[in-house]
């Protein structure tokens, strides 16, 4: 039994390349995301209500106190999330079915999870779709949950932050059928791609160190 836990958990140790390339990654999976969700908004318009439904943060009195919360909430996300959908129901999947077929079905029920959210509008759904299979590739390219695990983190404190709380901010550019095609837009799609572009590069290098050390 312990053996199967340690084998759904991917424990293992990282190299340092590989711990490397897992925070290069990590970094970017969650710039991605947001930088998704910013290009998402700048196509229609932003629900803010939508959004802050459910994550009113004004009951606690002080702002450290508020951002305290915020980071205890994105960790234990971040930790559960990947340990249950990446660990226990992909890993499983992948020694019987290949890697393609586990990360589409955690990915699947990972959107599932999520589909009750009043912030899960038509447009998010594929953002947390996209979210769920670059956590997929980056589990099984890294052969651990750690990676995945600060990647999320990173994204949900971001999330929390800025586009469910307004802690840190809030988002109030106009659609480009609005504003036409702007700096801003310009932008976002650039860092978008660029992010995009080095999760995969890094996903490649950390894919690349596991196969070399089997």
């Amino acid at each position: 039994m312990q053996a199967a836990r340690a084998t759904a958990f991917r424990r293992g140790t990282l190299s340092p390349t590989q711990w490397f390339w897992g925070l290069i990654a990590a970094f970017f999976f969650a710039a991605t995301i947001h930088a998704s969700i910013v290009l998402l908004f700048r196509f229609v318009s932003f629900p803010m209500a939508a959004f802050r439904h459910g994550y009113d943060f004004s009951f606690i009195p002080s702002r450290s106190q508020r951002w305290l919360a915020l980071v205890v909430s994105a960790t234990s996300a971040g930790i559960c999330e990947e340990t249950g959908f990446r660990g226990y129901m992909q890993r499983p999947i992948e020694q019987r079915h290949g890697a393609p077929v586990a990360i589409l079905i955690s990915s699947l029920f990972f959107m599932a999870l999520h589909l009750n959210k009043a912030w899960v509008t038509p447009g998010m759904v594929p953002v947390v779709f996209g979210a769920g299979v670059l956590l997929g590739l980056l589990a099984w390219s890294s052969g651990s949950l750690i990676p995945g695990m600060i990647g999320h983190i990173m994204m949900d404190i971001g999330l929390f932050a800025y586009w469910w709380t307004g802690i840190a901010g809030g988002f109030t550019t106009r659609p480009i059928t609005e504003t036409g095609v702007d700096r801003s837009f310009l932008i976002a799609c650039a860092v978008f791609a660029t992010s995009l572009l080095i999760v995969l590069l890094a996903i490649s290098r950390l894919r690349r160190e596991v196969l070399s050390v089997d």
